[in-house]
C-alpha cells in the first residue's frame, strides 16, 4: 500500500452521534488491499464527522476524493473550513474567549443566544461564516455532542455540563483544511455521489443507523428521518455502485441485538459479507442501557 507521510494527522473537528473513531481499528480491516494504488479514489457520501475520511487522508495517497451529507450546515462548516480557515478560527477564538471565562449562568444565557443566532441564520439562503463558527460552538459545548433538530428544522439540544471545552483547536482546523484542499464536497442525497463512483473507487457508506428500539432513534439530523424503506433503497444503490466495479464498505446497527430473528440486513445484504463488531454505546438516555452492542460492516462481495 502506498502511504503518505502527512505533516499533520487531521482528525474530526466535531463529536458526531454515531462517529466511527472507536471502530477505525475494524473498519482498517475492510480497507481494500489495493487502496492507493489501483483503488485511487474515495467517497463517503454520510460524511458525518469523518473518521474514516482523516484516517483514509492521513494514511493513503488519493487522486481524488468526494463527500457530501444532507445537512446543510455540517457540508457549509466543511466548505468553510477548507476556503477561510483562518477566518473560523478568529470567530472560535473570540467565542473561546468569552465562554470559558464566564460564570455558570452566564455560560448557560450565552449558549442559548447562540443556539437562537445559528437557529435564526440557517433559515435564510445565505451562509455567512459565522454559521460554521456556531455549528462548532455549539457541537462543543451541547449536550454529548449531538446534532438534533425538531419538526421545524431548530437545533434543539440542551447545554452540556463541560468545564472546559475545546472551542477552537487551532492545530486541528489547521490540518483538516490541508487536508480538504482540492476535495469535492457536496450538499445533497447519497445518490449524487453516483457520478463520481467508478471501478477505481473506495466508498465508505455509514447512514443514519436503524434504530434498535422505537425509542431509540438520533436519526433526526435533518428535518427528514431514514426508515426502512430508505435502508432498501440505499443498499439497491450499494448494489449498482458495486457492479461498477467500486469497493464499498457500509455500517449499519444490528437488529439482532434486540430480536435474534430480526434478520432484515442479513436478507437486505445476502449477496454481500456481514460481519458483526462491536461498539459502546456512547448515547443513550438510560444509563444502564449504555455498553457494548453490536454493529454491522458490509463489504460488497
Amino acid at each position: 500500500m502506498a502511504k503518505n507521510k502527512p505533516l499533520q494527522i487531521a482528525k474530526p473537528f466535531v463529536k458526531w452521534a454515531g462517529g466511527k473513531g472507536q471502530l477505525l481499528n475494524e473498519i482498517r480491516k475492510k480497507y481494500p488491499a489495493e487502496l492507493g494504488g489501483r483503488i485511487s479514489k474515495y467517497a463517503e457520501p454520510f460524511i458525518g464527522g469523518g473518521a474514516v475520511l482523516f484516517d483514509v487522508l492521513n494514511n493513503f495517497e488519493i487522486s481524488e476524493v468526494y463527500i457530501s451529507d444532507i445537512n446543510r450546515e455540517l457540508i457549509h462548516t466543511y466548505l468553510t473550513i477548507r476556503d477561510n480557515v483562518d477566518g473560523l478560527i478568529q470567530q472560535l477564538s473570540d467565542y473561546e474567549s468569552v465562554y470559558l471565562p464566564a460564570s455558570t449562568e452566564n455560560r448557560k444565557a450565552t449558549y442559548y443566544e447562540k443556539r437562537e443566532q445559528f437557529n435564526r441564520l440557517k433559515k435564510g439562503n445565505e451562509f455567512p461564516l459565522e454559521i460554521a463558527a456556531l455549528f462548532i460552538f455549539l457541537n462543543r459545548t451541547c449536550f454529548n455532542g449531538l446534532y438534533r433538530v425538531n419538526a421545524k428544522g431548530g437545533f434543539n439540544v440542551p447545554q452540556g455540563s463541560y468545564k472546559n471545552p475545546c472551542i477552537c483547536d487551532v492545530e486541528n482546523l489547521l490540518a483538516v483544511s490541508q487536508k480538504l484542499q482540492n476535495i469535492i464536497i457536496m450538499c445533497g442525497d447519497y445518490k449524487k455521489a453516483s457520478d463520481f463512483i467508478d471501478n477505481k473507487t473506495f466508498a465508505y457508506f455509514d447512514p443514519p443507523y436503524r434504530p434498535l428500539s422505537p425509542t431509540a432513534s438520533f436519526t433526526a439530523y435533518a428535518q427528514d428521518g431514514f426508515c426502512d424503506i430508505a435502508q432498501v433503497e440505499l443498499a439497491s444503490f450499494i448494489d449498482d455502485m458495486s457492479s461498477r466495479g467500486a469497493y464499498i464498505v457500509a455500517s449499519n446497527s444490528d437488529p439482532k441485538n434486540i430480536d435474534e430473528q430480526d434478520n432484515f440486513f442479513d436478507i437486505l445484504y445476502a449477496a454481500h459479507k456481514i460481519s458483526r463488531i462491536q461498539a459502546s454505546r456512547a448515547i443513550n438516555s438510560n444509563g444502564a442501557k449504555r455498553g457494548k452492542v453490536n454493529e454491522l460492516l458490509i463489504v460488497n462481495g
